[in-house]
């Protein structure tokens, strides 16, 4: 759960009967929370009060144990949204990370779906499973209703699924399993890569053009200003969540089946100048 005090700072605890909160504005039993309904108020032995509630994911994903960097919440929603992922939907995702945007995909396909997460290094699968787990522990359809599966491995060298309906990769170099994508995926199915250079953006972007079997892909990038609401003090924040990566997309398309030409504006030459 999370406690958030006056300035808005916020603290994650695991309730236990006998555990007690420590903060420099004083302690907080577990007892005085346990049974308590979300969005009450506690008081610390400082006389500081502080909001309790559940944790949202988006809050949990911030706040979870990091082997790698997670994918900020901006970026997992969009993926979410922008790549369809639906209830029931199967789904392959390639870097798990610390398991952050295998929270959401977890959320979205729901307990009719599946999501396997291919991770290479075994620390990074260990904090992710321990992550996920956490998460997901005491709700109905989660992973320990056998609708996730992660393994340890390489994409390319490891993937079996096919038919699938989403696959989402977030690695370094994504434009070497585009192939591996294509033959996984069903007709209709979408392929998403969240990379954080612009030369990995290209190098990407070209690779699914260059493939032949996905449709032109689309890439874009999401940026998050906060307001300043007092009455009629109405204003942008002064910081903004900027830059943290693209999301290119593409859809497979029917085996086969060759790509229209794309149609670009002709380009003036320096003797019209």
């Amino acid at each position: 759960m999370q406690l958030t005090d006056p300035k808005n700072k916020r603290h994650t605890i695991t309730l236990k009967e006998d555990g007690v909160f420590h903060t420099h504005k004083g302690a907080i039993p577990h007892s005085e929370l346990i049974g308590q309904p979300e969005g009450s108020v506690v008081r610390s032995s400082g006389g500081t009060s502080y909001l309790a509630f559940r944790h949202l994911l988006q809050d949990y994903t911030l706040a979870m144990p990091r082997g790698a960097a997670v994918i900020y919440p901006k970026d997992a929603s969009m993926i979410v949204g922008m790549a369809d992922i639906f209830p029931g939907a199967r789904v392959v995702e390639a870097g798990v990370g610390s398991g952050a945007l295998t929270c959401f995909l977890l959320r979205a396909v729901g307990a009719e779906g599946h999501v396997t997460s291919y991770e290479r290094r075994q620390d990074f699968a260990d904090v992710a499973r321990k992550n996920v787990e956490k998460f997901f522990g005491s709700e109905k359809g989660g992973p320990t209703d056998g609708n996730w599966r992660l393994v340890t491995g390489d994409l390319v060298a490891s993937i079996d699924e096919v038919d699938v309906d989403r696959v989402i990769l977030d690695m370094l170099a994504p434009w070497e399993c585009v192939d591996a994508a294509a033959k996984a995926l069903t007709p209709g199915g979408v392929i998403c890569c969240y990379v954080a250079t612009t030369t990995q953006l290209s190098k990407t972007v070209e690779a699914i053009r260059d493939h032949g079997c996905f449709t032109e892909p689309h890439a874009w990038e999401t940026l998050v200003r906060d307001w300043h609401v007092e009455g009629l003090a109405v204003r942008p924040d002064h910081r903004m969540i900027g830059h943290t990566g693209f999301l290119v997309t593409a859809r497979r398309m029917a085996d086969g089946v060759t790509p229209p030409p794309r149609r670009r504006r002709p380009k003036g030459t320096t003797e019209e100048l």
